[in-house]
């Protein structure tokens, strides 16, 4: 199948697994935000929809994230006390009292579609794969059929604006493959992001590689030539892939046609990406070191990959991004505060005090470390003025409402930032029982996505944001 000029190709790239070579996609990063270079200066006139409303009413662009935490939290220590504006942080959140203003606590959310219904066990991958898509997975190892996510979504209409359409981060260094829960596909368990419903977006579990995706390797100095010389590498390969694609191509039954096709849509897809960054320029080079990779502390680990988010959105690298902080069903113990047993194992507590003690603490941990991203979102300038934080939306929360009985109806929720002045926060909002896809249509709506009349299982806007 190869010819012999392929041979020196086919040498050069030897040591590249696909999976290194599609996640090391545009290694360049756009200069910082300046208010010289607002969307509208640089995209062209105001009137395009999907620049009017990637952005906020003074040009700033309009960030969204969506964190996910593992394994629901303790609702007794999660929920407030009081009322919409008099609302007193219990427990868990009360890491977040000095943000209170930039927070708005939703309660009332659900995710049907993660409940147990005719399919039995598994909602540790219902609860990950239906928090931003909605949709009812197809319960197989093999047969993998989630829907589009939320994230995604936006990515779609606000994408081209940015040099990576999206960013998908995880704190979840080890994955698995086949069936991962109760007969549901890994591909469930460890993704929360999906451009379709067949293909999960991959998140990138270390901030070496997400540094150098952004910004490009190497030492501050050598990252421009670098970067320009892995998008010509880059170039390369897919060239070579799609050259032996078409001699191939004769040579296979239908059925394998299929999947070739299947396999070079995600080629053209790659090619789409670079093409992407190359319409962006060269890349910046910040003096700050490259991460040397994944921390042994968790906390720094947890810290450095909300850094990474942070200067993906100060650079107006992107506009959307998810975090899995850790897949639902994540059983890492937390010895760093004095917990050794696994976190999941310690969510089926049956109300053992000193078990729901343990789990209140972690669900605290993980909101302290959301506090210290928030502050650093609200000390960082945006070019309006504003902070970073203020020109964001940002869902933190859990697929999983109590992990003790898996439950899925009043889901831990809550939104961080003003939206660009879009939003309401310094409230505890209490809904009735509203899916919460009604929450991401009406966060859709504010990114300026046309035509979307429904998204999962919603049944109507969700006001009151």
């Amino acid at each position: 199948m190869n010819t012999p000029n392929d041979s020196a190709l086919e040498k050069h790239f030897a040591s590249l697994s696909r999976r290194n070579f599609l996640r090391g996609l545009g290694a360049c990063v756009a200069l910082p935000a300046l208010s010289s270079l607002l969307p509208s200066r640089v995209f062209g006139s105001t009137t395009s929809t999907s620049a009017q409303f990637a952005t906020t009413a003074t040009g700033a662009p309009l960030r969204t994230a969506f964190v996910s935490f593992p394994n629901g939290a303790i609702p007794a220590r999660w929920w407030p006390e009081g009322g919409l504006t008099d609302f007193r942080l219990n427990a868990t959140l009360q890491p977040l009292e000095g943000m209170r203003k930039h927070l708005q606590i939703l309660g009332g959310l659900a995710q049907a579609n993660a409940n147990p219904g005719a399919d039995g066990g598994g909602d540790h991958a219902r609860g990950n794969s239906v928090f931003l898509t909605g949709v009812r997975l197809n319960k197989s190892a093999t047969d993998v059929r989630a829907g589009i996510s939320i994230d995604q979504v936006i990515a779609n209409q606000v994408g081209h604006l940015t040099r990576f359409p999206s960013l998908e981060l995880t704190c979840d260094a080890g994955r698995k493959s086949a069936d991962c829960d109760s007969g549901y596909s890994c591909a469930y368990v460890y993704n929360v992001s999906w451009q379709s419903p067949t293909t999960p977006m991959t998140p990138e579990a270390n901030p070496r590689l997400v540094f150098e995706r952004l910004f490009g390797p190497g030492a501050h100095g050598t990252r421009a030539v670098n970067a320009q010389r892995r998008m010509m590498d880059r170039r390369s390969v897919l060239d070579f892939v799609m050259d032996d694609a078409r001699r191939m191509q004769s040579r296979l039954d239908v059925t394998d046609r299929s999947k070739l096709d299947q396999y070079l849509t995600g080629v053209r897809n790659v090619e789409a990406r670079i093409q992407q960054a190359e319409r962006f320029g060269a890349n910046a080079d910040p003096t700050q070191p490259t991460p040397a990779g994944i921390p042994t502390a968790h906390a720094e680990y947890v810290e450095l990959m909300y850094d990474m988010m942070l200067l993906a959105f100060q650079t107006d690298s992107t506009r959307v991004a998810t975090f899995m902080l850790g897949h639902d069903g994540d059983n890492r113990s937390f010895s760093d505060i004095g917990i050794s047993e696994g976190h999941h194992d310690l969510s089926h507590h049956q109300n053992n005090p000193e078990r729901v003690d343990k789990v209140a603490q972690i669900d605290r941990w993980y909101a302290e470390q959301f506090g210290k991203f928030l502050q650093k979102m609200e000390a960082t300038p945006d070019v309006d003025g504003h902070s970073l934080l203020h020109n964001s939306r940002i869902i933190y929360g859990s697929g999983n409402a109590d992990g003790n009985r898996h439950t899925h109806e009043n889901l831990p929720v809550l939104l961080a930032g003003g939206g660009g002045g879009l939003l309401t926060p310094g409230r505890y909002v209490k809904h009735e029982n509203q899916p919460m896809s009604n929450l991401f249509l009406s966060l859709a709506d504010q990114a300026g996505v046309k035509n979307l009349a429904r998204f999962g299982d919603s049944t109507a806007r969700l006001g009151n944001v």
